[in-house]
């Protein structure tokens, strides 16, 4: 039945227009502005072509999982740029999962090199070493 559809995600924020700032000049993403509702709702445009959409939510509480992986060469160099640009990233110190200083994690052949990081709203996302 949905084998041809072009299904996208989506996840809320509690501030659209930080959302916006975050996504288009810290990430770098192309963003486009839907007007529905009366705050509108942002449209990401990424690699592949589907759409990921971000809606605002008065009540929005942040996921407690990764909502959007951006698979990159080196997890380092992605790491130091946004960094530099004022990103933090999360430490995790719990079995199966440690990260070192800069919030990486090493998978030394057990999985990728992985960091994770939140948006303003406090969803997480990652940078992934592309596979």
């Amino acid at each position: 039945m949905f084998r041809d559809t072009r299904a996208f995600s989506s996840f809320s924020v509690n501030d659209i227009a930080k959302a916006k700032d975050f996504y288009q000049n810290v990430l770098g993403i192309a963003v486009k502005d839907l007007p529905m509702g009366p705050e509108g709702l942002l449209e990401l445009h990424i690699a592949g072509g589907i759409p990921v959409m971000i809606y605002p939510k008065p009540n929005h509480v942040p996921a407690t999982y990764t909502v959007l992986n951006f698979p990159v060469d080196d997890v380092e160099k992605a790491v130091d740029t946004l960094t530099a640009k004022g990103v933090k990233f999360e430490h995790y110190d719990m079995p199966g999962i440690k990260t070192d200083a800069k919030g990486i994690v090493r998978g030394n052949g057990q999985g990728p090199d992985i960091a994770w990081f939140t948006d303003p709203a406090g969803n997480i996302l990652s940078v992934l070493k592309r596979m």
